[in-house]
């Protein structure tokens, strides 16, 4: 019965899936932060400008293996959870993910062609003095399906079906209540990758708003006599180190008045890699050595 939870569901446990969510965090540190690393470095002449990159290959990849590993997560969950849910999040997932595979490709190559992205659209060189203005549009048009809509497609389903898998982690068993070695390990590279999610994605209010409701849910199931399992207090460990990592971030880019033009508003969350063009490297040196 899809989205019934079953009474003996609640006293069922659950082992530390340590093959998924290290399938998972692997596959999310190449396939998603090494995708533009591979376009950048490997030689021009390998993937020209007007063909698809190595990076929208680990893109398409990554659109493939991520929904499956997502199912196989709620899979192995100990409740039974809301299975129509799970899919209509996945197949947005993927919608969503796949409309940034396209904008994101473009953008990205736009690098190569002296695009800045510390800039907005209408303020990068190669864009503003682009004749008729009506292309202009164009390009903020293509840069609206990368960072809003397809960050919302691919994000929001994404956060839904972490928060409906921790949902089941809970165990009356204190013992149970810990985390393995294997756990520890694998906390620091999660919690890094979703501080680059989050910054990169600029998704800020959907993490915060996912991880209260975590907070939330903890201490109901505490009134409960139930805890948090392996699982559970590695996902809810990874939000709450990805929290330290971002006040960090901001903490150190407070004052950088080019990126907070860029930025401005309440929330001010650079992006890592208008970091990078703005500080770190000068891509047009670099498309000459290639």
């Amino acid at each position: 019965r899809h989205g019934a939870v079953k009474n003996e569901d609640t006293f069922k446990t659950s082992p530390f899936h340590f093959d998924l969510w290290f399938y998972f965090t692997l596959q999310n540190w190449v396939l998603d932060f090494g995708r533009p690393i591979a376009m950048i470095i490997l030689p021009l002449e390998w993937f020209p400008l007007n063909k698809p990159s190595a990076g929208d290959y680990f893109h398409m990849a990554y659109n493939v293996i991520t929904p499956f590993l997502l199912l196989k997560l709620i899979e192995r969950s100990p409740k039974t959870l809301p299975r129509s849910m799970v899919y209509v999040s996945i197949i947005m997932f993927v919608m969503g993910a796949s409309i940034h595979l396209v904008g994101d490709s473009v953008n990205h190559r736009l690098i190569f062609s002296g695009y800045q992205h510390h800039l907005s659209v209408r303020e990068n060189p190669i864009i503003k003095n682009l004749k008729p203005e009506t292309l202009i549009d164009s390009f903020e048009l293509l840069y609206y399906y990368d960072e809003y809509l397809g960050h919302s497609m691919w994000y929001i389903p994404f956060f839904l079906i972490l928060f409906i898998y921790f949902t089941g982690c809970f165990t009356p068993v204190a013992e149970e209540s810990r985390m393995p070695v294997a756990a520890l390990l694998l906390t620091g590279p999660s919690s890094l990758y979703y501080w680059y999610l989050v910054t990169e994605g600029q998704i800020f209010i959907l993490y915060i708003f996912t991880f209260f409701a975590m907070m939330a849910l903890v201490m109901h199931q505490k009134r409960k006599g139930l805890v948090l399992d392996s699982n559970g207090l590695f996902l809810f460990y990874s939000f709450i180190i990805t929290l330290v990592l971002i006040a960090v971030w901001v903490a150190w880019l407070w004052n950088d008045k080019i990126l907070r033009k860029k930025y401005p508003g309440v929330i001010y969350i650079p992006e890592p890699w208008a970091f990078y063009t703005l500080h770190m490297n000068n891509l047009h040196a670099a498309k000459e050595s290639l």
